[in-house]
């Protein structure tokens, strides 16, 4: 008989802190693609960009974060969080040092604007960082999850995001601080302080299995384990005593690669005969799976062709591509202000105004990310409401921020907007999921939440490509209305002058969609509680049937 394998350490205890500090240290490192607009005008003014193709180099990293969500997922579902770290330190160091690099190198004499081929290397990097980024958030959050109970999930693995959302907030307030103007050295800054915390990342970052408590025991063999339990249920063979507990991969949390489910023996009494394992059925959906008193697990095929998934990835794209758009191009929107007020145009401080942006998101995003946690957690532990119900509040927040921006028409008031976007765009990354999961399972969780990450790349595009061809379009001859710049300093990008006209036109397509997110998000909280209620009164019913059978048998 194989040894038994060691004890998992308790809930508090060293090795848990340790996975959940360097999760927070590699997520922190991991939303860089947040600070986009600290330094994405600089760019465009130094490479001859235009606002739609900077929104396109914007998209790149974007798409780099969503698209490679599915493949980090399965990853690490598979293999677990080091390859997905190894990726990260790769890709983040070159997308950023590459971008660096085109900046140093500017334009050739004469030529006013970027050629296709550097424009193309140039998204390829922004794709770089943001697939690298998503890595390294990708591994933080399923060691965390996989790593601590449901009771406290939420709120650990919240914590983790929150480091991503305030990664922005640290980089720019460096960039502030240290290099205000000098965009050159705040990308290499970007580059070595994103990509190495990944090396870190590699030996500490591990999902450590939760103790007996909670239901889970380990086999040494799980493919003979499983073997075992198919042959029982078919009548093909008899229990061994070797083995006590089976793997039903449907329904466990894949904490280690070798942790199983308890699985209930059914003995008949009156024949004698061996015990033999009760039979489950596999592959059920939340409401099914409720009224079994089972986890849910949907994925693959059974996925795509569930009406709950399309319905959360309409809301998430709608939300989140709102934020996207906001967050690309907070730095043109503040250099639209503030050349509007301000008759002479200094670019230190426009850049000032953008890094003030940008901090204000980051840090709203991190305290969004933890406040729907412990609310979400709060609502289902002390009064057992689904966290579906948070998706209201947070598709609110999303309609008051666009709300908020369409009638700000001042770069000191800016901020507040700014604020309620980053309280909105935390929330809804925080909250969906643990909604995910709750809806779909834990066993292909990374997988289902990849896919259901891609979402944000429709409504983000249309909504950013939509905001740089309508700043574009208002731009006049006053857009070089500035004073001379001191010698060596970037000149201003081209400006757009009329203030919050330039771009009033795309905050009222996204709030027309962030209020059908709204409506969207109330059916959604329906549907789920409809299942909650068919379940239990499926289990009662149950129940009940149980109670007059075995009362029948007595002859009562």
């Amino acid at each position: 008989m194989a040894n038994n394998p060691p004890i998992p350490p308790p809930l508090i205890s060293v090795p848990r802190i340790t996975t959940l500090i360097a999760s927070l240290v590699v997520a922190l490192s991991s939303g860089t693609n947040y600070v986009y607009s600290a330094y994405a005008p600089q760019l465009g003014a130094r490479l001859g960009i235009s606002h739609t193709k900077l929104n396109v180099v914007g998209l790149a990293g974007n798409v780099g974060v969503y698209s490679s969500g599915p493949i980090w997922g399965r990853i690490v579902d598979t293999r677990g969080p080091r390859i997905l770290l190894a990726f990260a330190f790769v890709f983040l160091l070159g997308g950023y040092s590459g971008m660096r690099h085109l900046y140093e190198q500017g334009l050739p004499k004469g030529i006013m604007t970027l050629s296709t081929t550097a424009f193309v290397a140039l998204a390829t990097f922004s794709f770089l960082t943001g697939a690298g980024g998503n890595g390294g958030l990708t591994s933080a959050v399923n060691s965390t999850a996989k790593t601590f109970p449901d009771k406290a999930r939420a709120s650990t693995t919240g914590l983790v995001i929150s480091g991503f959302g305030l990664s922005a907030f640290f980089f720019s307030t460096i960039s502030r601080m240290f290099f205000a103007g000098n965009t050159s050295f705040f990308l290499l800054v970007l580059a070595v302080g994103t990509s190495f915390p990944m090396i870190m990342g590699f030996f500490l970052v591990r999902p450590i299995p939760l103790p007996a408590q909670e239901g889970y025991d380990i086999v040494e063999d799980a493919e003979a384990a499983e073997e075992e339990y198919d042959a029982r249920t078919t009548g093909l063979a008899q229990p061994n005593a070797s083995v006590a507990h089976l793997l039903d991969h449907d329904f466990i949390e894949p904490r280690h690669p070798h942790y199983v489910h308890h699985v209930d023996y059914a003995q008949d009494e009156d024949s004698g005969q061996a015990p033999v394992p009760a039979e489950r059925p596999r592959s059920l959906s939340r409401g099914s799976a409720m009224a079994a008193g089972i986890l849910p697990n949907v994925y693959g095929k059974k996925l795509w062709r569930s009406g709950d998934f399309w319905l959360l990835c309409s809301i998430l794209s709608m939300l989140s591509g709102t934020g996207l758009m906001y967050i690309n191009n907070v730095g043109s929107m503040s250099q639209a202000l503030y050349a509007h007020k301000e008759p002479h145009y200094d670019d230190v401080v426009a850049a000032g105004w953008q890094a003030t942006q940008v901090s204000t998101i980051s840090l709203t995003n991190f305290l969004g990310r933890i406040f729907i946690g412990l609310v979400s957690d709060f609502a289902k532990n002390k009064f057992n409401m689904p966290r579906s119900y948070c998706l209201v509040i947070v598709a609110t927040f999303f309609f008051v921020s666009q709300l908020a921006t369409a009638n700000i028409d001042r770069i000191a008031h800016l901020w507040i907007a700014s604020a309620l976007l980053g309280l909105a765009h935390g929330s809804v990354f925080s909250l969906f999921p643990t909604v995910c999961l709750e809806w779909f399972g834990m066993p292909h969780f990374s997988e289902n939440w990849g896919y259901l990450s891609m979402s944000p790349m429709v409504a983000g595009n249309l909504f950013s490509l939509f905001f740089g061809r309508n700043l574009d379009a208002h731009e006049n001859a006053a857009k070089h209305k500035a004073t001379p710049l001191k010698p060596g300093k970037v000149s201003a990008p081209p400006q757009c002058l009329q203030g919050l006209e330039c771009y009033v036109t795309t905050i009222y397509l996204t709030m027309a969609a962030t209020l059908l997110s709204i409506l969207l998000s109330v059916l959604a909280a329906y549907r789920d509680k409809k299942k909650i209620d068919a379940a239990k009164r499926k289990r009662v019913a149950s129940a009940r049937a149980e109670v007059f059978w075995e009362a029948d048998e007595r002859g009562i």
